[in-house]
């Protein structure tokens, strides 16, 4: 009997995690002599609620939040057991803006400080897990924090307005009125990126034009995010300016490490650890992982390199199934990646292999169990 452990990231657009652990579980039915056992992997941006709540039986709770542009929006959060998941995604994100809509020097972060008050309100919650990829914002996480009691007051000693264009304009932070149970809870934060709060690596130069920044934007953006970098130092004594993550969703990441004590991991880390994956694997033949795109970024900080170190170190054969293999996949090679496979059997466009993933990757995936079975 041949033991698969399926731990893959979604296809954007195309296919869910919970989809390719199905496929897999489709081939092995077609090959026999195989079982297969599957954990939903997410790495901090959209769908990681939905990827953490179902295996662990939580519940969904709602509540009503401020959007990016101050909408008010019903939003879930989940909870399990004592554990509060929130995804930024639902009520800070870019999928909650039209194109026109994007403008990181008016969105605010605030709606995700709302969700994650409602769940501190919450007296059984002890651990918050905050997944913070998929954002519209580039304020520095001031909006979020604001939420939660912080005051960033300007000149005039009156709160700093929503956005990053705004941010700039700080000249104290006066942390007495955040949420009391701050110092109680335990908050992990799930980022998919490991850039600085600024600089030519910063959230704002690397993400801000995805977001609706122009090279204007860009640079006024950058300087604030600067700036409050020192308004945090002089006040709190942490420097935020070279955290690792700490310019993930336009510096929410580090506003979360600073004002809130949160711990800043990648979200696949997050992920394995929630989910016992040393003790899953254990008695896996096979460790089959994969995303929509696997290239010389996945190396770095992504699900599929995450879930290849952590299955190498307990010594099991790893294979990479993606719907389309990139420059630098060679990378993967030295993290644990035994193999690399694509799940198209041949020339096909983006949009067949998009439209016809989840029978591609049966497919492939029976193909690559009949070489161990």
């Amino acid at each position: 009997m041949l033991n698969v452990l399926v731990a893959a990231d979604s296809y954007k657009g195309s296919l869910s995690s919970g989809d390719f652990i199905r496929a897999v579980q489709e081939a092995a039915a077609r090959c026999g002599n195989v079982t297969v056992r599957g954990i939903p992997i997410a790495d901090g941006g959209e769908g990681v609620l939905d990827a953490i709540l179902g295996p662990l039986h939580g519940e969904r709770m709602e509540c009503e939040v401020t959007d990016p542009l101050g909408r008010k929006i019903s939003v879930e959060y989940g909870l399990a057991g004592h554990t509060a998941i929130i995804e930024m995604a639902r009520c800070s994100g870019l999928t909650l803006l039209t194109a026109e809509e994007r403008n990181p020097l008016y969105t605010t972060s605030y709606g995700l400080g709302e969700v994650i008050r409602c769940a501190l309100d919450r007296p059984e919650v002890e651990t918050i897990i905050v997944g913070i990829g998929g954002s519209a914002t580039n304020d520095g996480g001031v909006g979020m924090a604001q939420a939660l009691g912080l005051r960033a007051l300007d000149a005039d000693g009156e709160q700093a307005l929503f956005g990053g264009i705004h941010v700039g304009e700080i000249v104290q932070l006066d942390t007495q009125g955040l949420h009391p149970r701050i110092k109680e809870v335990s908050i992990r934060v799930m980022c998919d990126v490991s850039n600085p709060l600024y600089g030519r690596q910063g959230a704002t130069a690397v993400y801000g034009p995805q977001k609706g920044a122009t090279l204007e934007m860009v640079e006024l953006l950058d300087g604030n995010l600067r700036h409050l970098a020192r308004q945090i130092h002089r006040t709190l004594g942490i420097d935020v300016s070279e955290l690792p993550g700490g310019g993930a969703a336009g510096g929410v990441g580090a506003a979360l490490a600073a004002f809130c004590g949160a711990s800043l991991d990648s979200g696949i880390t997050v992920m394995l650890d929630l989910f016992h994956f040393e003790e899953a694997v254990r008695d896996a033949d096979l460790v089959i992982t994969g995303e929509g795109r696997t290239d010389a970024q996945t190396a770095y900080g992504k699900a599929v390199a995450g879930v290849a170190r952590r299955a190498k170190a307990c010594g099991k054969t790893v294979v990479c199934l993606s719907g389309a293999l990139g420059v630098g996949r060679e990378l993967l090679y030295e993290l644990g990646v035994d193999s690399l496979f694509s799940i198209c059997p041949g020339p096909v466009s983006e949009e067949f292999a998009m439209a016809n993933a989840y029978a591609l990757v049966t497919d492939a995936a029976e193909n690559i169990l009949r070489l161990f079975i």
